[in-house]
């Protein structure tokens, strides 16, 4: 036999003696139900804003706690305006930051009533006891992009602000004038790639940790998913919820005393459109497996 054969032939009958599995391995079932997205149409928002509105209707009083909360919050964003107007859409983001974690109290009520029990004031109020933990991560991670933005806009301020800084009933016509015409269309693109990540990071997310008591990363890449399978509704309740929001600040921002908790009701019926839970998900299945 050649000698360069015998190495081969050796190896093949060292070969014979290694263990062999009877069967193809199969990885593990997942753990827990499984997120799935639900098919939407254009119809959606509205549907979420009637749900919203049936339940705000149901329980006036704490809607009126809550109510006045974002009552308050527009207050301090008038004050705001008329004396350091270049914080302004920077404190309307930290706005909309904290809006959806005061509306949790509201998600709970809706979540109640889905489930055929009677909300009350003390459980909508202490509704985030038993979330601290993911409700803190996605606050930092919410938080951190509102430094940013708040960054941001003082140096496009400084940078493309031409005609001097107003602090005044001027504001507006300042901001409008021909000369800040180049700042005016830089704000709003940075301030639009702003909202639209802390839209889409938070546009389910607070309801899904409510509901299912997950973690921040989950309900953020769930929340992300809902944004990119269904980004024409996506856009259209965010368009919705910034003209409600706006048209309820005049005059003195009395309207949004009913707009919030109504929008806040209507979030919590857009996350129940938006996502369903398979229960009971099927094992995964391999090639070459029984199963």
């Amino acid at each position: 036999m050649p000698s360069d054969v015998k190495p081969i032939a050796k190896a093949a009958s060292d070969n014979v003696d290694l263990p062999t599995m009877a069967t193809p391995y199969v990885p593990p079932a997942p753990q827990g139900p499984q997120s799935l997205m639900r098919p939407l149409t254009l119809a959606a928002p509205f549907s979420w804003l009637a749900r919203g509105g049936q339940d705000l209707l149901k329980h006036p009083g704490i809607a009126l706690f809550y109510g006045l909360c974002f009552w308050g919050m527009a207050q301090v964003l008038a004050l705001v305006f008329q004396h350091k107007p270049e914080y302004t859409l920077s404190m309307v983001s930290g706005c909309l930051l904290v809006g959806p974690f005061l509306a949790m109290g509201l998600y709970e009520v809706s979540r109640k009533r889905e489930q055929g029990e009677v909300p009350d004031m003390a459980s909508s109020l202490m509704c985030w006891d038993q979330h601290i933990g993911s409700m803190a991560m996605l606050v930092l991670v919410l938080m951190v992009l509102e430094l940013l933005w708040g960054r941001a806009s003082l140096v496009v301020f400084a940078v493309f602000f031409n005609t001097g800084m107003p602090s005044t009933t001027g504001v507006i016509e300042a901001v409008f004038n021909p000369q800040n015409i180049e700042f005016l269309l830089v704000y709003l693109a940075v301030g639009g790639v702003f909202a639209a990540f802390v839209y889409g990071l938070s546009v389910v997310s607070i309801p899904m940790i409510l509901d299912r008591d997950t973690d921040a990363v989950s309900a953020v890449l769930t929340s992300m998913r809902v944004v990119f399978a269904h980004p024409a509704v996506l856009l259209l309740w965010g368009l919705l919820l910034s003209v409600l929001v706006l048209a309820a600040l005049w005059p003195w921002a009395l309207g949004i005393i009913v707009v919030g908790p109504w929008l806040g009701h209507a979030s919590w019926h857009a996350y129940r459109g938006c996502v369903a839970w398979n229960e009971a998900p099927q094992e995964a299945v391999t090639l070459g497996s029984t199963h």
